[in-house]
């Protein structure tokens, strides 16, 4: 008889076991098992020795390893798995091949051109998943109609005629039409395959161009590759068919990486099994929470395989007597080994489409779970004075100190040294035997080195105290802590939900021992921790359904009663018939129709817009099919807080067909009867908690309380697989099922800070001196706050974006984040600024500190001064700390209670300033996007304001912003074509969500002072700023060193723009305050053109360069630039008059200082050293990108090919998205071979990018070294300069030059090469020549030598906050 069901999730360090067994009685019980993922010396796979275990122990019969396992008793095997996850961060899937259209060889090389890290110099990015490409020859594109649109034209009713088709109209899936210009080639194509085949490769990802909508040819090249021999070949619109080729090719190529390997696994899965195993059911948990049998488990649905599970687990037990389910909200927090995953659940399993992990776009439906980089195996590190938690992972081998494997300091050891883990009740499955317990002494003497150092650290700061293990140990989980509320805000907070009203659901290994401490700090009541809290990924998997979808691409309007007729089928007809497809694969799996229900979507989306909602069809009282409009805005206005006025579209359809699972019994909401006395705890112990320090703590054995047992902190409750920590304040009560729910006593939320202890002192003289005893204790420096604080101001910095996000109406704002955010002292210095624009960095320090002295003594508005409801706006670049003029700076003061004794009698003061800066679209000026390629006077480049109060004392000024935008428009009859704004309505709403955005960060910056007092925060903004000072003072005394020269020495760079004008630097530095005097004496004069640069873009390229030089993780702030002193000449380049031009200043200009400054460094060689900027468009419509080059080879590393550097980030368009929205076709964008220059190390290649015009329009280029060449460094050679096309029609070819307008017709082609990077040291230098160079700039190490102290692996973070945080730092 087959009665044992398995569902085993297999983690990065544990595997969780939870089996449902016989009882003997007729019915069914559970066994729970954890053991290490990675054993080799005593098994070889995890989760059958866990089968072998199961059955061993409730059997009684003897399961030898040595033999096949017997299946005959098994009925069922569930499991997630993370054997595709780590192939992907490992790179050891199967050898692979991608065929794509021709033009696009490297087209997942370049992807969105981003880099990783903007601070890494050595742009690093995970290996390719295939090995070879084949170009195919063939091409798709989208025709004009003659339907007037953005696309089409005003004049669109004779597109057809006008401009008619070259090639073969088709009709799309879409019900569009689709215009075949080249059919496949199947000749070519099988030459080409065969010398893959010839190479050993037998997997092969397809990826064309509009694919999506026309498989054809992507189906003839999948029909001949197998024919042919290939064993696994994915299709990319049969693998994901949504628009989007990247992401589309990526999932593809994802797909042809981890599908073979996971049937590898699963084959070496099953060899250990005898031959019943074909009779047993085998699933697989995917990414989306649901089952998929093992023959349809494919690669990129198994990404998210384990934490997919725990999802499903909590979401559905979640649940105690008396609870409203209707009502609940839960916050999933599962802390494993290796990281945390963080995720919301309210009623409805919360989905995302496209994430990225290991550097590899996945597009598919995956839960919403956010990775965090700290979790019970999260390495500890204290580091230039900071308390560092992850992200490296120590694993599971070795594993933390305690495992008695030769490990490092982790999480888990800091639980056991604050006496949170208790050696005697954890499972004995370490050391070399896997028989012994964890090593606590071995723990308390890694802490002891440790408190060592930073006592020693402390020391030569003056620090008064010294630390204890115990401090530092507690010092490193509240690090811990603050970095997973991190992700929890941002899933709730920003995205217009109250943390607060959630429940936080724990589980996972390591979460029972600081879930009181994060529901505190986010402000939660009550926490839910299920009896099988520790496998509760497991628990999910049991839990889960097996799922069939089904999706297609669409393109039709959804008309106000609902979906209406898109060109060629009712979208209710297509849903019908994908619901059929769907509800069949789960009728041929088994299931009755009556266990399968189904649930409907659309992917809607604004018209304009790229940001799509998946829209579930509404339930009963949804108002019918027209209640996809009303679900559609509903969910729109709660994410970005309002909703457009446009034509909603209809992306895709999609149907979810579910099959239903086994519930557990749900004894969990059953009522709790009177349970008896408190059974006498297990043992009592010393444990850790603050503020008291350590207290005797009873241990309770879970499974010795009843339902109803209640109990207050400090406790602790034991079972066979985790530990639940019960802090201070807080009450744990036994619930139905056996689970426990932790609740808040009253008070235990109230501040406990610096800024409580001040209130409740006031009236109490001998209080007050005590408290301000404390305050004055807690306004020294110490490690563990530093980090805290590094955090919470960051986080203050990021919710105020996510606020801007939401609120902003603008393509540049809302869905190309073009913007930053960040915090400010009082006298305008930058506090945090979250890194996502380097051209930033520095520069809106500028402008605050212009407003401050222009409000302050002797200021132009002095009389007038700053008040509480006052925001400011400004964007001069020159006379207000600008960059440029559609950059829009918009900052207001941040005003407290005076400090008690400053003799300020109570009156309110500025204690920071919050500032956002965020990219108009449109400003006026001479051309749409005021971005003109040959502007000369800034008047041409749009309405520039010096200093402007947007809100006075609460009331916005539109009447005065109005006007000031539409200034430019009252100089047309003497300056031609010159416009005031041409998008005001965006422009009042983008101002208006900066300054909500601002009021975000007013309201969390009070937040803070409440909690720890305005001094106290005051005196860590200056502590955080030193950090960073710190670290630069000592590169340059490394440099110095290193270079050999004097105590007070001079290195000196130079370049030159391609007209010619100089820009020089001599950086002198002074070891014995490690100070510099960056000079830029001998710079050329101010240029008539536009690319002079105002002064902040030097300070940003200074601050950004300095920030890439120093090799660890330091707070971004002013104190990067204290030791620094910049002398700029009047009137030069550097410096220009305020009415020069400089739209280009910002953009090319910007890039050139950044090389100067790394070359007097000898840090890297020039890199592309442009943005090339290009814009095309007419009265109907306007686009702007910037396009990738190559990156300069640094001591060690060569330069990427294809990627943008240093001041941008910016994505690029994906290639069908660029199609389908403009009148245009890509013919190409690839990698421009040998465009780097040579070197020891080589530089990065250029790009080549070629866009033809479907009818006419203007374009505009906007680009440097196109004269001279990116330089090489120490003996490296220069790159390749770039090259502007103009190919004509008629066969003429044109070269434009850097800088030039120009009128295109249908069929005119513009060619741009991008420059590459330049070398660095000699071309083939011996080994002896590289050391030596790498020692004479790294003093002997390498740039990854942070990462390889650190040990252990980096965890890769999912979700959908990290794809936010990406994107933003991607702009």
């Amino acid at each position: 008889m087959r009665d044992f069901h398995f569902s085993i999730d297999r983690g990065g360090t544990f595997t969780d076991v939870f089996a449902e067994v016989p009882d003997g009685k007729g019915g069914t019980k559970f066994r729970v098992l954890k053991l290490l993922s990675v054993d080799p010396s005593n098994y070889p796979d995890a989760p059958r020795e866990g089968i072998r275990r199961v059955l061993e122990e409730v059997t009684g019969v003897p399961h030898p390893r040595s033999q096949p396992l017997d299946t005959s008793r098994i009925a069922s095997i569930r499991m997630g798995t993370t054997v595709a996850t780590n192939a992907l961060l490992e790179r050891k899937g199967e050898r692979a091949a991608l065929a794509v259209s021709s033009g696009f060889p490297d087209l997942l090389h370049i992807a969105n051109q981003s880099r990783p890290n903007i601070f890494d110099l050595e742009i690093r990015t995970p290996d390719k998943l295939y090995e070879q490409v084949v170009e195919v020859d063939e091409q798709v594109v989208l025709p004009l109609t003659d339907a007037p649109s953005q696309r089409n034209g005003a004049q669109a009713a004779h597109n057809s005629s006008r401009f008619p088709p070259s090639g073969f109209l088709e009709a799309a899936v879409t019900g569009e039409v689709v215009e075949v210009r080249r059919r496949l080639d199947p000749e070519g194509l099988r030459r080409d395959l065969q010398k893959v085949l010839d190479s050993g490769i037998t997997s092969l990802a397809v990826v064309l161009k509009h694919a999506a909508i026309f498989p054809e040819h992507e189906r003839e090249v999948g029909a001949l590759a197998r024919s042919m021999g290939f064993t696994q070949v994915s299709l990319s619109h049969e693998v994901m068919p949504m628009v989007k080729m990247v992401p589309r090719g990526f999932t593809a190529a994802a797909d042809a990486y981890l599908t073979p390997h996971i049937r590898r696994y699963l084959a070496d899965f099953t060899a250990g099994f005898d031959e019943g195993l074909k009779d047993v059911q085998v699933l697989f948990m995917q990414s989306d929470g649901g089952l998929s049998p093992v023959d349809a488990f494919s690669g990129h649905k198994a990404i998210l395989s384990g934490p997919a599970g725990g999802y499903v687990g909590y979401a559905l037990t979640t649940r105690w007597a008396g609870l409203d389910l209707d009502k609940l909200q839960v916050i999933g927090f599962d802390m494993g080994g290796t990281s945390t995953d963080v995720s919301r659940y309210a009623g409805s399993y919360e989905h995302v489409f496209e994430t990225t992990t290991a550097g590899v776009t996945i597009q598919a439906p995956q839960l919403d779970i956010n990775t965090v980089a700290a979790g019970g195996g999260s390495r500890l590190v204290f580091r230039n004075g900071l308390f560092a938690v992850g992200p490296e992972s120590v694993g599971a081998h070795p594993g933390p100190v305690c495992y008695k494997k030769g490990g490092a300091l982790a999480i888990t050891d800091a639980n056991l040294q604050l006496g949170r883990i208790l050696p005697e009740f954890f499972p004995k499955i370490f050391g070399p035997g896997e028989n012994e317990p964890l090593d606590a002494e071995g723990t308390a003497a890694a802490f002891r080195a440790v408190t060592a150092e930073v006592n020693a650290h402390e020391a030569t700061t003056g620090a008064p105290t010294t630390s204890t293990t115990d401090d530092v140990a507690m010092g490193f989980v509240r690090v811990a802590n603050e970095a997973m509320c991190r992700p929890i805000r941002a899933l709730t907070n920003m995205r217009g939900y109250d943390a607060a009203a959630h429940v936080l659901g724990c589980f996972g290994g390591a979460g029972g021992q600081h879930a009181c401490a994060i529901a505190k700090a986010l402000g939660m009541s009550t926490i839910f921790v299920h009896r099988y809290a520790g496998i509760l990924s497991a628990v999910g998997i049991h839990l889960a359904d097996v799922v069939s979808e089904a999706q297609e691409p669409a393109a039709a309007r959804l008309g106000p009663a609902g979906p209406g007729l898109g060109p060629d089928e009712d979208l209710l007809a297509r849903q019908a018939r994908l619901e059929a497809a769907a509800v069949q694969k789960l009728l041929d799996q088994g299931f009755s129709r009556d266990q399968i229900s189904t649930e409907r979507f659309l992917n809607l989306r604004y018209h304009g817009t790229d940001v799509a909602v998946m829209t579930a069809e509404p339930g009963p009282g949804g108002g019918g099919p027209g209640g996809y409009g009303a679900a559609f805005e509903a969910a729109y206005r709660r994410e970005f807080g309002f909703v457009l006025d446009r034509e909603v579209w209809v992306d895709d359809v999609r149907v979810r067909a579910v099959g239903r699972s086994r519930p557990l019994p749900d004894d969990a909401m059953a009522p709790v009867e009177a349970p008896g006395p408190l059974p006498a705890p297990v043992t009592t112990t010393s444990a850790y908690f603050e503020p008291r320090g350590r207290q005797p703590t009873p241990a309770y054995a879970l499974d010795a309380l009843a339902p109803g047992h209640a109990l207050e902190g400090p406790a602790l409750l034991i079972d066979a697989i985790s530990t639940i920590v019960v802090e201070p304040g807080w009450r744990a009560t036994v619930t139905g099922g056996h689970n426990v729910r932790m609740d808040a006593l009253d008070g235990a939320h109230t501040a406990a800070g610096a800024g409580a202890r001040a209130v409740a002192a006031a009236a109490d003289p001998a209080a007050q001196v005590a408290a301000e005893a404390a305050e004055a204790a807690a306004r020294d420096a110490d490690p563990v706050r530093l980090a805290i604080f590094s955090h919470r101001f960051m986080g203050i910095a990021e919710q105020m974006g996510r606020t801007l996000q939401r609120t902003s109406v603008s393509v540049n704002i809302k869905e190309r984040l073009d913007f930053s955010c960040a915090l400010f002292g009082p006298d305008g210095s930058l506090v945090a600024n979250a890194p996502h624009l380097p051209v930033h960095l520095g520069a809106m320090s500028e402008a605050v500190r212009f407003q401050i002295r222009y409000y302050g003594p002797g200021g132009p508005g002095e009389l007038e001064g700053l008040q509480e409801g006052d925001v400011l706006l400004s964007n001069h670049p020159q006379l207000a700390g600008g960059s440029h003029l559609p950059d829009i700076t918009v900052i207001t003061p941040v005003f407290a209670d005076a400090p008690a004794g400053a003799g300020a009698g109570g009156k309110r003061e500025i204690v920071f300033f919050v500032a956002s800066r965020g990219h108009h679209a449109d400003i006026g000026g001479i051309s749409p996007g005021s971005m003109p390629p040959t502007s000369k006077l800034l008047v041409e480049e749009g309405a520039a304001v010096v200093s402007f109060k947007l809100v006075r004392r609460g009331a916005f000024q539109e009447e005065g912003i109005t006007q000031l935008l539409l200034a430019p428009g009252r100089l047309a009859d003497r300056i031609p074509g010159i416009s005031g704004t041409r998008n005001l309505a965006d422009n009042l709403s983008d101002l208006k969500a900066q300054v909500a955005a601002n009021t975000r960060g007013i309201q969390l910056v009070g937040e803070l002072i409440r909690e720890y007092s305005l001094g106290v925060v005051a005196a860590f903004m200056g502590h955080i700023q030193a950090n960073a000072e710190a670290s630069v003072r000592e590169m340059l005394r490394e440099f110095s060193v290193r270079q050999g020269l004097r105590e007070v020495g001079t290195v000196r760079a130079s370049d030159a723009m391609d007209d010619g004008t100089p820009i020089c630097l001599a950086v002198t530095i002074d070891r014995r305050d490690g100070s510099a005097v960056f000079d830029f004496e001998g710079t050329g004069p101010e240029v008539y053109g536009n690319h002079n640069a105002p002064p902040a873009v030097t300070y940003s390229a200074i601050i950004y360069a300095l920030r890439c030089m120093v090799h660890s993780d330091i707070p971004l702030n002013q104190g990067c630039l204290a030791p620094i002193t910049v002398r700029i000449p009047d009137a030069c380049i550097l410096n220009p008059s305020d009415t020069a031009a400089v739209v280009g200043g910002n953009v090319l200009t910007s890039q050139r200082v950044t090389d100067v400054v790394l070359k007097a460094f000898e840090a890297a060689a020039a890199s592309q050293g442009c943005m090339n900027n290009f814009t095309f468009g007419d009265e109907q419509m306007g686009y702007y990108e910037t396009i990738a080059g190559g990156a300069g080879a640094g001591p060690g590393w060569h330069g990427r090919s294809g990627v943008h550097t240093h001041m941008t980030n910016t994505r690029i368009t994906d290639p069908e998205i660029l199609e389908r929205r403009y009148p245009v076709v890509l013919h190409s964008f690839r990698l421009r071979p040998g465009s780097g220059g040579e070197g020891c190390w080589r530089g990065g290649d250029g790009v080549v990018r070629e866009i033809e015009a479907l009818r006419p329009m203007s374009a505009g280029i906007l680009s440097e070294r196109r004269a001279l060449r990116p330089f090489g460094l120490l003996g490296g050679g220069a790159a390749q300069p770039g090259l502007n096309l103009l190919l004509r029609k008629g066969g003429r070819t044109v070269n434009l030059g850097a800088k030039a307008t120009v009128q295109l017709d249908a069929g005119d082609r513009l060619r741009i090469l991008t420059p590459g990077g330049g070398g660095y040291g000699p071309p083939g230098a011996d080994e002896a020549t590289a050391q030596g160079i790498k020692r004479r700039r790294l003093g002997g190490g390498d740039e990854g030598a942070e990462d390889g102290a650190a040990g252990g692996r980096r965890v890769a973070l999912k979700g959908s906050v990290e794809e936010y945080r990406s994107r933003q730092e991607t702009v």
